[in-house]
Order: structure tokens, then sequence, then C-alpha cells
């Protein structure tokens, strides 16, 4: 199977590659080297996130024609990334849509309001500052010690709903990463005893919203590279991201040890969230167990469709060096 990260795809008109201008060249009394070789790899990044994104948008028909699209921002390198990317696609979209860029001051102390306004201004990019004292209320109803993540999510999403009713948004798109949708499967793997993880689209419960995560197949190296590149004026979060011991922040620190050791395996896992085989699973919701029988008919989803798969060689994985893998004959 390829990885949606490195297809290339040549008839997705959200990925004109050919739109994005080269980088700027110098004369040879003028070169330098270390400069010119920092332009370039700063070129084949924003490709590659173009890419990535216009293929998250094709695959799950994140942005339509009219769409107004809410973009949340939190002040982090993610959504950061997430508004200069969807800034540049719009340039040579195959459908008009607008942006907005939104901000939930939450009233943290110490938070310096003035710097996204500002960064909104110099881009030229229509944006709102949503003002609500979310900090105060969970300071006081979560008790000392205890995991403020899940009541400042709620909040924020409710209000975010309501403003994106008020402007006429159609569409909020967050700036949740490849590796944060599978540090959300694995936290609810260990913590929540379910499959579960991030959807690149979905429906609001009460069907009024479209939230869209155009970066789902954006590693997080590359939006922590384009923020240094760009130099984004980065707010780091004074609540929940000052936490120590979290779950999530354990999680994705696991994720980074076996990537560092075994490459290729967040990519991997990422790719079986949209690779299930659930007749082979155990949810009776997804597989009527009960009532399977022998029919004599050939199944191409019966056993065969796990059990003779050849799957690759795994030599770093731990504990299993030196053993030998035996096919057993039916």
């Amino acid at each position: 199977m390829v990885s949606p990260m490195n297809a290339v795809v040549t008839d997705n008109p959200w990925m004109a590659e050919d739109a994005i201008a080269e980088p700027c060249t110098e004369t040879a009394a003028e070169a330098r080297p270390g400069k010119i070789r920092i332009e370039r790899e700063q070129h084949k990044l924003e490709k590659r996130l173009c890419r990535e994104v216009g293929k998250a948008i094709l695959d799950f028909n994140m942005i339509e024609e009219g769409d107004k699209i809410m973009v949340c921002m939190s002040g982090g390198k993610d959504s950061y990334t997430l508004l200069d990317i969807l800034r540049k696609l719009q340039k040579r979209a195959p459908v008009k849509f607008s942006l907005v860029a939104v901000n939930l001051d939450q009233k943290q102390p110490g938070f310096p309001d003035h710097i996204l306004p500002e960064y909104f201004k110099s881009i030229g990019v229509d944006y709102h500052i949503e003002t609500q004292d979310t900090y105060s209320v969970v300071k006081r109803v979560v008790p000392e010690g205890k995991t403020t993540c899940g009541l400042c999510s709620r909040l924020r999403r409710a209000i975010l709903y309501k403003v994106a009713d008020e402007l006429g948004c159609t569409k909020l798109a967050l700036g949740h990463h490849r590796d944060d949708i599978v540090q959300t499967m694995m936290l609810n793997m260990f913590y929540g005893g379910r499959m579960k993880g991030m959807p690149p689209k979905l429906v609001s419960d009460d069907g009024k919203h479209v939230v869209i995560r155009p970066l789902c197949y954006v590693p997080e190296k590359d939006t922590i590279r384009w923020a240094q590149y760009q130099n984004f004026p980065i707010i780091p979060c004074n609540l929940c991201g000052s936490q120590d011991g979290l779950q999530r922040v354990a999680v994705g620190e696991m994720l980074r040890e076996w990537e560092k050791k075994f490459p290729g395996r967040i990519e991997s896992m990422f790719r079986a969230m949209g690779n299930i085989v659930t007749t082979h699973m155990m949810d009776p919701q997804l597989h009527d167990f009960k009532n399977a029988k022998a029919t004599g008919i050939a199944d191409p989803d019966g056993d065969t469709a796990f059990d003779h798969e050849e799957l690759p060689m795994a030599p770093g994985l731990p504990g299993l060096s030196g053993l030998q893998v035996v096919q057993l004959s039916s």
C-alpha cells in the first residue's frame, strides 16, 4: 500500500506544485552554500506540506465551492502552519472559498493577547478574537492536580461552534496532525479500552457543524520545521500544555521513541487506522459473530483476509531478535 505521505498524485488540482514559486537564486558572488541549502530545504518542505494537505482535502472532500472556513488558531505551531498552507492553496484551489482566523482568548494569566491580532493584520487575513474566561471556570471546577484538558476542550468546542454560527462559517478547521491522530488512538486503547481516533472530517453531535483536519497526513516534525522556517510568533499554553505527567505527553514521548528506534512505525500505525478488517476485530456491532455459520461458499473476507497475508519482516521489533517466523501449512 502506498503511503499517502509519499504518493505522487498528478490529477489533484489542489496539488499543482508548479504554482509554488521556486526559491530565489543569487549570483555566484552573492551565494552562500548554507543559505542556498536552507532555501532549498524550505522550498521542498513547502511543496510537501501543500501536497499532503491538498491530498487530504481531496480524499475527504474537506473544502467545497463557497465554503467559509473558520481556522481555529491557538497560537501554536500547528494552527499557524494550517492557516499558512490553506492560504497558499487558496490561491490555486479548483473551488472558491474564504478563510477567517479565529482565536479564543480564554483569559489565561499572562496571555499575550496582542500577538495574534498583530500577526493576522500583518498577513492581511480576516480574523475574529473571541474573549471568554474559561480559564477561571476550569481552575474552579477541576480539582488541583487533575487533568484540565477534558473540560477545557468541551468549553472551547461549544464556544467555537457558537462563533462559527455567528460568522456564517460552513466548516471549522483544526490543526491536528498525523501524530495527534495516532496519539489519540493509543490513548483510547491504553486508558479508554476502545479503538477510537480523530477522524479527518466529522459532523458535530447536533448535526450543525462540519469539522475538518487538513493536516491529518502531516507528521509533526514537518509543522515544527515549518514554524521554525517561518518564525511564527508561538504562544505557549499555560493551562493544559503546562501540566506534568499528562497521559498524552507520555504517549507522545513513547511514540517518538519508537519512531527513533524503528523509523516508519507511526506512519504504519496511521495507515492501519484507514485499513481496518472489521471481521478480524471483536466488536459485535461491526460483525455478527453469533450468527456466523459455514455456508460452503468462499468468502473473500474470511480467514484468508488476514491469516495468509505476507507481512514485512520487522527485525527491529523489541524482544523478537533471533526469532524465526514459520508458516504452517493448512
